[in-house]
């Protein structure tokens, strides 16, 4: 029997925790309506959005994947703006002020991880 296994480069995982930590310790500048008041809140932000990513994401757009269909994969910016408004209820010290701030704050990051998975190989 073949048992499916996670290789991850754990130097990797953690440069970009770290990059994805910067950026949302920076994100407030760019953003109105989202505050970190500290470095570690911004590490705590970045590791429960790294898990809920790795590990809540997959389902979710997998049950959700027929709405994803009919808005031609829009849908997923709704889903990480929802975990990145769920991240500041649930953590003291991250605020957003509301959902959109969160909807473009997520895509904000998303767009960081992006340029970070295009320029990082693993």
């Amino acid at each position: 029997m073949l048992k499916a296994r996670l290789c991850y480069n754990r130097p990797m995982i953690l440069l970009r925790w770290f990059i994805t930590t910067l950026a949302i310790f920076a994100l407030p500048f760019f953003v109105a309506g989202i505050g970190v008041n500290s470095i570690l809140t911004a590490v705590i932000v970045a590791a429960c959005l790294v898990f809920l990513n790795m590990v809540v994401k997959p389902v979710i757009t997998l049950l959700t994947l027929p709405l994803n269909i009919l808005t031609l994969g829009l849908f997923s910016i709704i889903i990480n703006g929802a975990f990145f408004w769920f991240v500041a209820q649930i953590i003291t010290g991250f605020t957003v002020a509301n959902f959109i701030a969160a909807i473009v704050g997520a895509f904000v990051i998303s767009v960081i991880n992006w340029i970070i998975n295009h320029f990082i190989d693993d």
